[in-house]
């Protein structure tokens, strides 16, 4: 899921992580490795959210999803893997459906 600047703000608040900016370097491996998503750094590794269907109408929640781990204790490099639903669900708010 891509987001929007109200968004990615929304997320951080429920979310320790830090969002990677669309401009850093290491973007265009990312989006072909992953595909085109806003992508969060957290004390696990590299992250994404995306949407989930609720019983709400008004109510957007989303999953963050890890697609790396850190391979080495100083959270220098990233182990790609098989993406992995974590139990963590975040408020999209209203625009949350992308």
């Amino acid at each position: 899921m891509k987001m929007n600047s109200a968004q990615i703000e929304q997320t951080l608040s429920q979310f320790e992580a830090e969002a990677i900016p669309p401009d850093h370097p290491v973007m265009p491996q990312l989006q072909r490795m992953f595909g085109d998503h806003t992508y969060f750094l957290d004390s696990c590794g590299l992250n994404i959210v995306e949407p989930m269907e609720t019983d709400k109408k008004d109510e957007r929640l989303g999953v963050v999803i890890n697609l790396a781990d850190w391979s080495d204790v100083s959270a220098t490099s990233l182990q790609p893997h098989q993406p992995q639903s974590t139990e963590l669900t975040v408020t999209l708010g209203p625009d949350g459906s992308h």
